[in-house]
This record gives structure tokens, C-alpha cells and sequence, in this order.
């Protein structure tokens, strides 16, 4: 009802549902382009593609900031002063947004490998944010688990 698609793909989509070997969400990933593109067009979808790929842990996709700026509005962020970034322990950064309750919370999640900075697993408890570490100097896209991620802008 949300799309243009020809019922006899609708169809498919559903057999393809209850058949051995589906990928989950398949049918939802499509159901989501479709409507992508018929509210955004071809060049809003290919955008929200990119964004999509590029916010998921470990993805190979590279970070810009164009593309996480697209996001940002669907993604949850914060403002941290560069001060507030550089130099400082990552399990500080992860509380200071609010991704952890405390910092001892964040290091066991780093050291059980949940933590992603730009879409790279940290295993070091300890691990201090580098300047390099910035995207483009001014962003940073933190996961803390599969589902909790948070796009930190860093202000001078």
C-alpha cells in the first residue's frame, strides 16, 4: 500500500518470507527504499544508502562528514568542546554524551569489544581520543553496542 511495486514482486517478497534461508528484513529493506525514493528520489536514496552503510559498526565504508551530517538530524549527536575531546579517555566521552551511565560501565563495554569509534572496534580500556581520530577535525561517530550510536560534534 506504501509503494508502487507490482503486486506480483509484493508476492515474492512474502513467499520469500517463510522460505527457508531468508535474510531477515529483506522485505523491509525494500519496503524502505521504495518509499525512500519515491519521497527523496533517486539521489535521496542513494544518500540514505550511503548513511546507512556508513553508521554500521565496523562497516568498511569511509566516514565523512558530509554523510554523517545527512544523518544527524535521524541519528541522535551532541556538541563536546574540543577540550572536552582530545586527550581524553574515550570511556569519558562515552559518559560525557551519555552513552554510558559511568565510566567503569564503559570500559568493561570497551573491553568486551561493544564500543565502535568511526566504525572501528576499541579494545583498550584505556583508550585516549587523538586528533587524528576526527573526522574532517570536528566529528566523531561513537556505538556503544549494536543499537546506541551517537554523532559527537567537536567545537573549538
Amino acid at each position: 500500500m506504501l509503494t508502487f511495486l507490482p503486486l506480483e514482486e509484493i508476492e515474492a517478497l512474502q513467499a520469500a518470507m517463510v522460505a527457508p534461508g531468508y535474510v531477515p528484513n529483506t522485505a523491509q529493506r525494500r519496503l524502505a527504499e521504495e518509499v525512500t525514493r519515491f519521497v527523496h528520489g533517486e539521489e535521496g536514496l542513494a544518500q540514505a544508502i550511503k548513511a546507512t552503510e556508513a553508521l554500521k559498526p565496523g562497516a568498511a565504508t569511509q566516514l565523512d562528514a558530509a554523510t554523517l551530517e545527512t544523518v544527524a538530524g535521524d541519528a541522535p549527536s551532541a556538541t563536546l568542546p574540543r577540550a572536552s575531546v582530545e586527550g581524553i579517555t574515550l570511556a569519558d566521552i562515552l559518559v560525557a554524551v551519555k552513552l554510558q551511565p559511568s565510566k567503569s560501565a564503559a570500559r568493561k563495554l570497551i573491553k568486551g569489544g561493544g564500543v565502535y569509534l568511526n566504525n572501528a572496534k576499541v579494545s583498550e580500556e584505556l583508550y585516549i581520543v587523538k586528533p587524528s581520530d576526527l573526522i574532517e577535525s570536528r566529528l566523531l561517530l561513537l556505538a556503544a553496542g549494536k543499537k546506541n550510536k551517537m554523532l559527537v560534534r567537536v567545537s573549538d
